[in-house]
């Protein structure tokens, strides 16, 4: 059966502890890139914060509870060519909506395996450098700003 083409809107959720380490997984490709935890909406309708909410459980196993913040911030980007097959013909861009976690030090990461294969957690500057999308570099150098005002 064919896979139904992703929904162009999607989360990205930078997790960090109080001391702003932030949580990178290496993707599961040939590539091996590390990032935040991402992921597209599973339906039209389902909103953001349930999608930021799942696909961390998903990707990282954790919880988020009440500590989900939304940044009120989206990145809209071309879709990389080689990705352009799982969504609908003529749909070129994504619609990227930010989000933080905070999380204690020490809390226990659960990866999904046929996702990421690795987990680290970094300083928020190191982090950004490691990352391999400009926009999620470009959401862990805001970190600062909006973990202040959390």
């Amino acid at each position: 059966m064919a896979r139904p083409f992703k929904i162009p809107q999607s989360v990205l959720v930078v997790i960090h502890t109080p001391a702003l380490e932030v949580l990178l997984i290496r993707r599961a490709d040939p590539q091996e890139h590390w990032q935040s935890v991402t992921g597209s909406k599973d339906t039209e309708t389902e909103e953001l914060r349930e999608t930021a909410r799942r696909e961390v459980f998903e990707e990282t196993g954790i919880a988020c509870g009440d500590s989900l913040v939304d940044w009120n911030l989206e990145n809209v980007y071309a879709i990389w060519p080689q990705w352009l097959h799982r969504y609908a013909p003529g749909v070129r861009h994504n619609t990227e909506h930010l989000f933080s976690l905070a999380v204690p030090a020490g809390t226990p990461v659960q990866l999904h395996a046929r996702e990421h294969t690795a987990f680290r957690w970094l300083p928020w500057q190191a982090a950004a450098e490691a990352c391999f999308s400009p926009s999620n570099a470009e959401a862990i150098l805001m970190l600062p700003r909006f973990a202040a005002s959390a």
